[in-house]
């Protein structure tokens, strides 16, 4: 199994995100909907989301690497299973739908993961994905609290981890500190739906601010 970073880190990472934010809620809820079937949420963590598309209706799992996390999502009430998002211990279309956020700047092999993703949906189902902006959140860029304008650094070309001591940590006391961080261009970001053999139906950059640094995206299987 793949590194747990989050491990150890449980009870800061609930102080540092107790819930989702409402734009969160607002796009989940448009691009999501209602539904009653299965979902999955892919790198769950202490269960946010899940509780969110629980609210909607769906009948949720969540799967995330750290058993640390994954604690926190159970006291949410939430079936949890701990693998790896790249080996999804599910059968081949067995999940009316799928939902994950911010994990491609998590998981190392996010191509992988997202074949994976594909394989365990049934087809035509929808995926939503929630994450950080490749252009503007990422080595290349310092974006303190995501507000005003970035300041940009070579480095945005190469898909890679980084860790705290690249330029654009966009905040000393957050995740990326910690646990380090993947960057993906937009190129390889993209690319890791359509080579799974998703269909991008919507695209959204999240917020009314000059820079996005939060993109959300809706796919068929």
């Amino acid at each position: 199994m793949a590194e747990a970073r989050y491990d150890g880190l449980a009870d800061w990472y609930e102080g540092f995100r107790p819930a989702l934010s409402a734009e969160e809620l607002d796009v989940l809820a448009r691009l999501l909907g209602p539904g009653d079937g299965r979902c999955l949420d892919v790198g769950c963590g202490t269960g946010l989301a899940a509780a969110a598309v629980e609210e909607l209706g769906w009948s949720v799992v969540g799967v995330d690497i750290s058993a640390d996390v994954l604690a926190g999502a159970r006291a949410r009430g939430i079936d949890v299973v701990q693998a790896a998002a790249e080996a999804l211990p599910f059968e081949e279309a067995s999940f009316d739908a799928a939902v994950s956020f911010f994990t491609h700047t998590d998981i190392d092999e996010f191509a992988a993961a997202m074949r994976d993703v594909a394989r365990v949906l049934r087809p035509g189902a929808a995926f939503v994905y929630v994450g950080c902006h490749p252009a503007f959140v990422g080595p290349h860029s310092l974006f303190v609290r995501a507000e005003g304008v970035p300041e940009f650094h070579p480095g945005y070309r190469p898909s890679r981890r980084y860790d705290g001591s690249a330029p654009g940590v966009w905040n000393s006391d957050g995740v990326r500190v910690r646990v380090g961080a993947v960057h993906l261009t937009l190129h390889d970001f993209f690319g890791a739906f359509s080579d799974a053999g998703f269909k991008i139906e919507r695209i959204e950059e999240l917020g009314e601010r000059d820079y996005p640094h939060v993109i959300a995206l809706r796919a068929r299987r």
